[in-house]
This record gives C-alpha cells, sequence and structure tokens, in this order.
C-alpha cells in the first residue's frame, strides 16, 4: 500500500509577487497574437472596420474559460493533453486530434517566419530569405540550448513588444464615440466573406495549439517548483495552484485580446478608412501604415510583428513537440537536455524547418495562414469537446473536477465555436 505524501508548496505561491504568478496563461495569451493573428485581425479592420471589434470582446470571456480548463487538466493530472487523451480514449481520437495540430502549426510557422523576415526587410532593407531563415534558426537554437527556466523569463520579457499595437493607435486618428457604439452594438452581415471572417478571428484567437501547449506548461512549472505535485494527488496544494492558474489565465488572456483590439483598432482607423480593404500579410499592414499613419506607427508594428514570432515560434513548435510526446510516451520536457530527450526535441527542430522550407514553396502561405485560421476555429470544436469531457470525468480530475461555474462558461464557448462553423458552412452551400 502506498502512502501519498503532500508536500506544503516551496515557495509558498502566497506570498510571491503577482509577478511571479504570472507564467503559462500570460505567455500563451501573448503568443496567440503571433504574425499570423495580426495578419488576420488586420484584414478584419481592414476589410469591416470597427464592426469586427466586437468579437474580441466576445471572445474574451470563452478563450479565459477554455485555457482555465486546459490549465487545470495539466496541473490536476500532472499530463498534457495528448497523454490525457492517450490515457482514457481511443487512439483514433488521439491520433486525429494530433494530426491536426500538426498540420495547422506547421502551416501556422511557415507563415510566421515569411511574416517576421519581411517585417526585417521593411526596417533595413536588403533581401528576405535570409533574415526568414536567421530568425527561423535562432528559435530552435533558444528553444534547444537554453535551459528552461531562463527561456521562460525571456518569454515573459518578449510579451512587452505587444505594447507596440497599442501604442499605435496614439499616434493615429480614431473616432472613439463610433469605436463605442460599434463594439458594443455590432453590425452584423450574414454575408459568406463576414462569417467566414468572424470563424478566422474565432480561430486564431481560441487555437488548439494553445490548449496543448497550457496545460503542458503547467506540468513544467510543476516538475520546476520543488514540493510541487499533481494535484490530484496532492489537493491540499489545489486552493494555492488554482487562485494562480485562474489570475495568470485572466490577465494572459486579457493582454491578448486587448492588443488584439488595438490590431484591428488601427487597422480600421486607418486603413479601412482610406479605402485600403485588402490586406493579406502582417508585413503588407505595416506597410499600408506608414505614408496613412507616419514612420512612427510603422516602425511600431514592424517591430511587434518581428518579436511576437519569437515568442510565438516556441508555443507552435513546442505544442506540436508536447503532442507527439505524448502520444507515444516520450521523454518530454524543456527542461531536459536534449541528449536526455531526443524525439522531443527532434519535433521542435523538424516542425520548425518543415514550418520553413514551406515559406520558401510556390504554395501560397497567406492563403493557407487565412484558411488555417478557419481551419483551427472548425478543428476546435472536437478538441475543447474533449476538453470538456476530461475535466468532468472523476478518473481524470480527481476532487478537482470543474464546478458547475466553469462547466456553463466552457460548454459555452464549445458552443460558440460550434455556432460559428456551422453558420460558415450553411452559408458557403446556401450561396
Amino acid at each position: 500500500m502506498s502512502i501519498n505524501i503532500d508536500p506544503s508548496p516551496k515557495p509558498d505561491p502566497e506570498v510571491q509577487s503577482w509577478v511571479e504568478k504570472l507564467g503559462p496563461g500570460l505567455i500563451t495569451g501573448a503568443a496567440d497574437d503571433d504574425p499570423s493573428g495580426i495578419a488576420t485581425y488586420s484584414q478584419a479592420g481592414a476589410q469591416y472596420g470597427f464592426n469586427m471589434l466586437w468579437t474580441v470582446i466576445i471572445t474574451y470571456p470563452l478563450m479565459v474559460a477554455i485555457q482555465v480548463v486546459s490549465a487545470r487538466l495539466g496541473r490536476v493530472s500532472g499530463h498534457g493533453l495528448a497523454t490525457n487523451i492517450r490515457r482514457h480514449y481511443p487512439p483514433w481520437l488521439l491520433y486525429g486530434s494530433v494530426l491536426l495540430l500538426l498540420v495547422a502549426n506547421t502551416i501556422n510557422i511557415a507563415a510566421d517566419l515569411t511574416a517576421m523576415g519581411a517585417a526585417v526587410n521593411l526596417i533595413v532593407g536588403g533581401p528576405t530569405r535570409p533574415y526568414t531563415i536567421g530568425l527561423g534558426l535562432l528559435s530552435v537554437l533558444l528553444q534547444v540550448f537554453v535551459p528552461y527556466r531562463s527561456y521562460v523569463k525571456v518569454l515573459k520579457w518578449l510579451t512587452l513588444v505587444l505594447f507596440a499595437y497599442v501604442a499605435t493607435v496614439f499616434v493615429v486618428r480614431v473616432p472613439w464615440q463610433t469605436v463605442l457604439v460599434t463594439t458594443f452594438v455590432p453590425h452584423v452581415s450574414w454575408t459568406n466573406d463576414y462569417i467566414t471572417t468572424v470563424v478566422a478571428v474565432l480561430g486564431t484567437t481560441i487555437s488548439p495549439y494553445l490548449f496543448f501547449w497550457q496545460a503542458s506548461q503547467e506540468v513544467e512549472e510543476m516538475r520546476a517548483e520543488s514540493g510541487q505535485r499533481a494535484l490530484k494527488y496532492a489537493p491540499r496544494q489545489g486552493p494555492a495552484s488554482l487562485r494562480r492558474i485562474g489570475m495568470d489565465t485572466w490577465i494572459g488572456m486579457g493582454f491578448s485580446n486587448l492588443v488584439a483590439f488595438f490590431i484591428i483598432l488601427t487597422t480600421a482607423a486607418t486603413l479601412h478608412a482610406h479605402g485600403v480593404t485588402r490586406i493579406q500579410t502582417s508585413a503588407q499592414a505595416a506597410q499600408a501604415l506608414k505614408p496613412l499613419a507616419g514612420e512612427f506607427a510603422f516602425l511600431l508594428f514592424s517591430l511587434g510583428i518581428i518579436g511576437t514570432g519569437l515568442l510565438a515560434l516556441p508555443v507552435l513548435a513546442g505544442s506540436a513537440a508536447y503532442a507527439m510526446a505524448g502520444t507515444f510516451n516520450w521523454r518530454n520536457s524543456l527542461a531536459l537536455k536534449p541528449q536526455l530527450a531526443r524525439r522531443f526535441y527532434g519535433i521542435i527542430v523538424v516542425s520548425t524547418m518543415i514550418g520553413l522550407l514551406i515559406s520558401f514553396t510556390p504554395i501560397d502561405p497567406v492563403k493557407a495562414l487565412y484558411w488555417s485560421a478557419v481551419i483551427n476555429g472548425v478543428v476546435s470544436v472536437p478538441i475543447m469537446t474533449l476538453i470538456m469531457f476530461m475535466a468532468t470525468n472523476r478518473e481524470v480530475m480527481g476532487k478537482f473536477v470543474l464546478s458547475m461555474r466553469l462547466r456553463i462558461i466552457g460548454w459555452t464557448a464549445t458552443g460558440a465555436m460550434c455556432a460559428a462553423a456551422v453558420a460558415m458552412f450553411w452559408l458557403m452551400f446556401a450561396s
């Protein structure tokens, strides 16, 4: 008979500063505003003006709910999402979920690298391809060779670049009264293009890779702290840990949605207002801003693309590696040295390199990017459904199954994503 020892966490989360408590939720939220997300938000603002701002408001509580549930799954069970699916559900569900994640992530990596290289080109000139290659290699080297605790600190500081998009708004003219009205009393157009753009915004905001990443990062945080154990086996650590997860996620997702709001606002107030309604890339959005909003706005927007890309690439490649490792029961942790987790780090390298290769093929990464956001919006529905079933399963969560409040919000988020996808398909086939 084994006896579970429930040591008190050291250091006690209660005495940590609120900054120290921010981690997986902050990084996950910031990574959501990657160059591909910037392109989607820019396209929404340029094409539909202020009439897309409401989507950011409505996605905030939905995004928080599903990310809190994902984080709880990791912290309570001590395993990532893929491992939990492998342990409790049929193999076809696991393989299907992970395959969809890998395809979407690889396309996202390609689009992000292309946008980052183009942004460097806009600022300093010269050929784009060497910049793209250099940024891809830099991301891989940082993930593989920088110790986890140091790397997390780097990622936390990189989140500050997102304030560039908040600052941009203050150097352009914004009709704030119109913004207020359209944000809370939106004009919804029931056309296929409009609803598809809504699904793309939802898909780039509530994406499967974020679910996998945050759950796995909670496991990493648990392993990194002396005395911490999976809450299922150390319930006394539960109250402090779950409070920390809640605060971290609310702030992280709030930060993410605030930035998304300002990107849509900036492009609506400048590009849409001047008749520029078709933006295909985040770099194109930055370039289009230059004659309309000035050099400073252009520079802030461009630097933000590079910084958010460096933040997002590890999340995209890392979530793929965690998913594959969980699927095949490989050793996995960014805290492990590469020689101790070769297959895990191998997925990080391979997924980044494939993304890099795709960025140099005739395949249009921009169209692939837009539709990958749409696909993410559709794919999120079955994965969110699976997450909700796991989070209410006592075999997975023990005494920490979701409260009724979280169940309602979580299922509402899943239902909203499903409704948007159904509306898109209905309009697509009806037209």
